[in-house]
């Protein structure tokens, strides 16, 4: 097997916030019309526009590795109707407390052996309690030191909960957006949007980085997916990193029996994503299994240049690593390894 490539690069500084929406290409709003007709165009000119995009913004063309690990699984009072760890659900998941700190670290040093630079941690709280806040910064501490960026998922938060990660040094706080406002209320009651919003407010103002991105295939329409990311978009500034889940239906949710998305509708989504939001890390994320290593390379093709990289993500089975590295190797793209743009506002 041919080895994939890793290309090192210097930490970037942005040294305020209007230096950072100038580095993420925040160049005016996108209508929805506008992200429809993206979404309405040939698929090879849709994916040639993406390609020009990609490689106009990200010359090297590597593909950022990523690890997931759930530190706190099951038990959420929320009603997400694609999630089996909602505890009102009946699916496979138990509930297990937070891990400790020195089962985070062990499984944090697996990921970077195996290649990844960003170790994310998902904890199924609808919001974090201080307490909880205190144990998951000591994992932040450790993560960081070593060498590896951090991202975590831990719910809503408030803004001194927010300030408290960052003092921590997480890099990354994911907060998806999930889908459309009108088509939100289809999936979930138990949180609305504009409290997802207001996270990921809180999140930019201690100059965090935000990942936030959503899911595709729960039965929204085409105009629908283009409002989703039309939202996203025209955050101010969009994410940084953007992951894409393809809906992985799970016995015992609601949407247990969802019809599956067409594969090209879904690598269409990977390519609008990646024209409206330029220099954003667009990634693979739930659902890459099911979709196969044909759809795969297409959504590379189309601009995706992040992994969720190993076995397991919170609850769904994942491509394993050495898969993962067996394609990335055919299809002769390298994997990055460097720091994220630091935001000091």
């Amino acid at each position: 097997m041919q080895a994939t490539q890793t290309i090192e690069k210097p930490l970037t500084q942005v040294k305020s916030q209007k230096d950072l929406h100038k580095e993420l290409g925040a160049l005016g709003a996108w209508s929805v019309a506008e992200v429809e007709a993206l979404f309405a165009l040939p698929l090879s000119d849709l994916m040639f526009r993406a390609q020009e995009t990609h490689r106009a913004n990200f010359p090297d063309g590597d593909v950022e590795l990523a690890t997931l690990l759930s530190i706190k699984t099951g038990g959420c009072p929320e009603d997400c109707g694609y999630c089996p760890q909602a505890a009102r659900y009946d699916t496979d998941v138990k509930a297990n407390k937070l891990m400790d700190l020195d089962e985070v670290l062990e499984a944090a040093k697996a990921a970077k052996a195996a290649g990844s630079n960003r170790f994310c941690m998902g904890a199924a709280w609808r919001e974090p309690k201080d307490r909880d806040i205190e144990k998951v910064a000591a994992m932040i501490k450790g993560v960081k030191a070593l060498g590896l960026e951090t991202c975590a998922t831990l719910g809503m938060l408030e803004a001194s909960q927010a300030q408290a990660l960052q003092e921590a040094g997480l890099d990354f706080y994911n907060h998806n957006l999930d889908t459309s406002e009108d088509f939100y209320r289809s999936v979930i009651s138990t949180r609305g949007y504009q409290d997802r919003l207001d996270t990921i407010s809180n999140v930019r103002a201690v100059g965090m980085s935000v990942c936030c991105g959503g899911i595709v295939g729960m039965g929204e329409s085409r105009e629908q997916r283009a409002a989703f990311l039309a939202r996203l978009a025209n955050l101010s500034p969009y994410p940084e990193s953007v992951p894409i889940n393809h809906l992985v239906p799970v016995a015992g949710t609601p949407l247990a029996d969802q019809k599956p998305l067409d594969p090209l509708e879904f690598v269409r989504t990977i390519a609008v994503a990646r024209i409206t939001m330029p220099r954003a890390r667009v990634r693979l994320s739930a659902g890459r299994q099911e979709l196969g290593r044909a759809v795969q390379a297409m959504c590379f093709q189309a601009g995706a240049n992040s992994i969720f990289y190993g076995e397991q993500l919170l609850t769904t089975g994942n491509p394993e690593a050495e898969q993962d590295r067996e394609l990335l190797a055919e299809l002769g793209l390298k994997t990055k390894q460097s720091s994220k743009t630091e935001v000091l506002v």
